[in-house]
């Protein structure tokens, strides 16, 4: 349901990220997604200087002087988001939820694509397809997606990245920018992750909270999983407890980075404590030294 406080969430999202793809995502994002390859645009009269492999025999022998081909960068791509709405992605210890820096992320890059004329797409998951929305163009389209992404309730709580990659390798062909935005907390996606990172581009925003790797001293404490809904008791001052939550979340995320590594895949990592613009830029820097 469209309510005011929702359309308010909307637009204020649209007016923080817009300013910052024209400010600076903008030419980035241009730069490191180069198009699909080289399209013809017109011909034009000889000029010294022009690679004489470019020279249009047909036309150089209707007029009877050199013409040549001029190409342009085909631009255009397909963009699509896989986002994680999980029962954890409800989690933030800060200002915003997990959920809630996915929406604008999802704004950020499908506003950038919107700038460069590319098309974008939505998977919105947990451990099943909640929403497909296809590929397609426009300012409504993309404030759909910002809608979608900060409100959509799911049915279910947990997280299969598997079934999402899984879904999209069969519902999306053309070869696309892929980012798949989650907190990554599952297991047995590995292989579809590199079965789908050799044909398109694929992008991991692996959403963090402090909270999640290190826990206050605050006594005993009431934890509730937010995928399985377990309740568990917690003694937050036993050293034990805290050396087996650190070794468990480091061990998760060390996992992680070298199935990446050794997939040729890119990540990037944001916390819900602390600004995502400057990952942004560090990824879009790294893209760019590479290209």
């Amino acid at each position: 349901m469209l309510t005011k406080e929702l359309l308010k969430q909307v637009r204020q999202i649209e007016i923080r990220t817009r300013g910052l793809v024209n400010e600076v995502f903008s030419g980035e994002y241009h730069s490191v997604f180069k198009g699909r390859g080289m399209e013809f645009s017109e011909v034009r009269e000889y000029q010294v200087g022009d690679d004489i492999r470019s020279i249009d025999w047909n036309v150089t022998a209707r007029f009877g002087h050199p013409y040549v081909k001029i190409f342009e960068e085909e631009r255009e791509l397909t963009v699509m988001l896989l986002v994680d709405m999980s029962g954890s992605l409800s989690f933030g210890s800060v200002e915003k939820t997990k959920q809630q820096i996915a929406a604008e992320l999802s704004a950020i890059l499908a506003f950038s694509a919107l700038k460069n004329n590319d098309k974008v797409g939505l998977i919105l998951f947990t451990n099943q397809i909640e929403k497909f929305v296809p590929p397609r163009k426009g300012r409504s389209h993309v404030l759909r997606i910002i809608r979608e992404v900060l409100s959509f309730m799911p049915t279910g709580n947990k997280t299969s990245i598997k079934t999402a990659l899984e879904y999209f390798n069969h519902a999306v062909k053309k070869r696309s920018i892929v980012f798949l935005i989650s907190d990554f907390i599952d297991l047995g996606y590995e292989k579809i992750l590199k079965i789908v990172g050799e044909k398109h581009d694929l992008i991991g925003i692996v959403l963090d909270d402090r909270r999640e790797k290190e826990l206050p001293k605050v006594g005993l404490v009431k934890f509730r999983d937010a995928e399985t809904g377990e309740i568990r008791y917690i003694d937050t001052t036993s050293e034990d407890v805290i050396k087996w939550f650190k070794q468990v979340n480091k061990q998760r995320e060390q996992n992680r980075k070298a199935l990446f590594l050794s997939s040729n895949l890119d990540s990037i990592e944001i916390n819900t404590s602390s600004s995502y613009v400057k990952p942004l830029v560090d990824f879009f820097k790294m893209r760019e030294r590479r290209w």
